[in-house]
């Protein structure tokens, strides 16, 4: 089983820590598949990037507030080109990994079988605000969700036929503006996934919307500076499941996040025991096992028919 990193990338086409992408992902390669969303691919110059750019014809129209297309088609082409895709990180270009590859992989075998999404009431005057067109939508729908998460398959495949089944629900949320940070929520909870095991509302990219960068934005990590230190050692200290940072500019020093992904709990990290879920292995192996099943059944047969003609 896989996880997809799935990148919406817009402006300058670029990750802004693409070299450190690549070095975090190598120890994992085997388990993760790397697919980019893009508004212009004429703007990409990165070899690695047009490399795991999305088809064309999986490119639609977005906006700053509205790019719901963007993680539907990220969805679609996910589910579609390899089944093994089992978790599906939602990133954007100022995303950047913030703990170990053995850390993430293990995260990976023990909840792949969970979605992590905080979620929450809406926070907001639904009444005044517009976003999400929640006053629209029944009290019990007026809900909040942090727009980059981690979705296992089933969640993404609910997600998908919602979509496609309710597209009058849909579009209202939609036109509202601001919809990812409603949207998957409400399905979630239409499907009866939230309040149960499968969804985890914890986060997964620790964000400052604290210090502000702009109304719409949080801030942006451009200096290692000790508020800026101070917020990322307290972040990861409360949420168990982080596993990035946003907003990352190009400026922040690269030592400094590398610190936090080699070294800052390399000694924990050692003490990780990797294990492979069993139903990994089963799924590796379950052709092999069929097969097995098959020859003991004919052998079985071969000897009961012939102790049937000695009788």
């Amino acid at each position: 089983m896989k996880i997809a990193l799935c990148f919406i990338i817009s402006y300058e086409h670029i990750l802004n820590k693409e070299e450190i992408w690549k070095e975090w992902i190598k120890p994992n390669e085997d388990i993760i598949n790397v697919y980019f969303f893009y508004k212009d691919i004429t703007k990409i110059k990165s070899e690695w990037i047009l490399k795991n750019a999305l088809p064309y014809d999986y490119i639609r129209e977005t906006s700053y507030f509205y790019v719901i297309p963007a993680y539907v088609s990220l969805m679609k082409y996910g589910l579609k080109y390899d089944k093994e895709n089992q978790w599906f990180c939602f990133l954007t270009d100022s995303c950047c990994p913030i703990i170990s590859p053995k850390k993430f992989r293990h995260l990976f075998y023990e909840n792949y079988n969970k979605s992590i999404m905080s979620w929450r009431t809406a926070w907001w005057n639904v009444y005044y605000h517009k976003r999400a067109n929640l006053a629209l939508l029944p009290e019990k729908l007026h809900l909040a969700n942090d727009p980059w998460f981690i979705l296992k398959r089933k969640n993404v495949a609910q997600i998908i036929n919602f979509m496609y089944k309710q597209p009058k629900i849909t579009e209202t949320i939609c036109n509202g503006g601001l919809a990812n940070e409603s949207l998957f929520a409400i399905i979630l909870y239409i499907c009866k996934q939230l309040n149960t095991n499968n969804v985890i509302s914890y986060v997964t990219h620790i964000t400052d919307w604290k210090r502000m960068s702009s109304p719409t934005s949080p801030y942006v990590f451009k200096i290692a500076d000790d508020n800026s230190i101070i917020f990322i050692n307290t972040e990861l200290e409360k949420n168990k499941y982080a596993m990035f940072l946003r907003k990352v500019a190009t400026t922040f020093p690269d030592d400094v996040l590398k610190y936090y992904i080699y070294e800052e709990n390399k000694h924990t990290d050692d003490l990780l025991i990797l294990k492979e879920p069993i139903y990994f292995i089963y799924l590796r192996y379950r052709v092999l096992f069929f097969i097995m099943c098959f020859i003991i059944l004919l052998i079985l047969l071969f000897l009961t028919i012939k102790y049937l003609f000695n009788i």
